[in-house]
């Protein structure tokens, strides 16, 4: 057992020096390799997040405007079409003048027509009354000459 041991003590000393390259190595390559790699993927990481940050703001912000600008639409069109009903209430009020104007002209042109009518009636009377007493006379004539005769 002894042999055993020196021998695998003798092994383990020769291998020291591959343990120590290895460990080198590992530190070396951490450094010159592992280290700037990392660094290189580190920004890359960083400028294609800070790129879908700036897309992402960009996108939030053209969210904002599109919101805003659709507010700014509906109260546009809310103000058009208030003012299409307060135009339409004038025009109805404008109409229920009118309206009411032409009513009392009709209604002065009836009076006028029917006092006019009155007139012309009463005339009419008058002047059949008149001739009613001038035929009546003539006939009273006709009568007395026909009875005288």
């Amino acid at each position: 057992m002894d042999v055993i041991l020196h021998k695998l003590g003798g092994l383990l000393l020769k291998a020291v020096p591959t343990f120590l390259l290895v460990v080198l190595l590992h530190f070396y390559l951490k450094s010159m390799f592992f280290k700037p790699m990392r660094r290189v993927l580190d920004q890359r990481y960083e400028a294609t997040e800070g790129a879908r940050r700036r897309a992402a703001e960009s996108l939030e912000r053209a969210a904002a405007k599109a919101a805003e600008y659709e507010a700014h639409m509906r109260a546009a069109r809310g103000e058009v079409y208030q003012a299409q009903e307060q135009l339409h209430k004038q025009l109805q009020e404008q109409e229920a003048v009118d309206l009411t104007a032409a009513r009392q002209r009709a209604e002065a042109a009836v009076k006028e027509a029917r006092a006019q009518l009155a007139g012309d009636v009463q005339a009419a009377k008058n002047s059949l009354s008149g001739e009613s007493e001038s035929l009546a006379n003539q006939i009273v004539e006709s009568i007395l000459r026909r009875s005288a005769a």
